[in-house]
């Protein structure tokens, strides 16, 4: 029973980062807990699932991941928008100055423009720090593919930020 409680709250210290993560990929606060939320709901169902005396994030990292995919399909096929907030940014934990929060409203604008693939893999890496190969087991891609998608990513906001255009996503089509 003690281990149980042990893994709930290893599980529930992870809150913080899930709802960063999910703020970052969907920029609207209440799609973004609804999101946390999810992901608890299905990482304490599945609690014997992760393997125990390892770390809880990386494990609830792929889960969110997993969902945040399964809506955007969802939207496609239904056609619903997500409606992202020109006001929602990532909680931080003090006040940014006037400068500050006008570059970070910007790179945020920027980075909600890029496509949510490349979004993913820049925000695992540069925010939440997983390595490389961590970050391509939770995209559930080859290390080489999130490496173009960081570059790629990394170009596009550069682009944006610096006025111009992000490059046009090439989009592959199994036949």
């Amino acid at each position: 029973m003690a281990e149980m409680d042990d893994r709930r709250g290893a599980v529930l210290a992870e809150i913080p980062r899930l709802r960063r993560y999910a703020r970052a990929l969907l920029r609207d606060r209440d799609a973004a807990d609804d999101l946390v939320q999810d992901c608890l709901e299905r990482a304490l169902t599945r609690l014997d699932n992760w393997r125990t005396g390892e770390s809880p994030r990386r494990w609830l990292f792929t889960i969110m991941h997993h969902l945040f995919v399964d809506q955007l399909r969802k939207v496609k096929r239904t056609a619903e928008v997500i409606a992202f907030s020109a006001d929602a940014q990532p909680e931080a934990v003090e006040q940014a100055s006037q400068v500050d929060a006008v570059a970070t409203r910007e790179i945020m604008d920027a980075l909600q423009k890029i496509s949510p693939d490349r979004r993913a893999a820049i925000v695992l890496v540069a925010v939440e720090g997983f390595s490389y190969a961590e970050a391509a087991n939770i995209l559930g891609v080859p290390a080489g593919t999130l490496m173009s998608r960081i570059a790629r990513g990394r170009d596009d906001l550069r682009a944006l930020l610096d006025g111009g255009a992000p490059r046009p996503m090439i989009r592959v089509v199994d036949r």
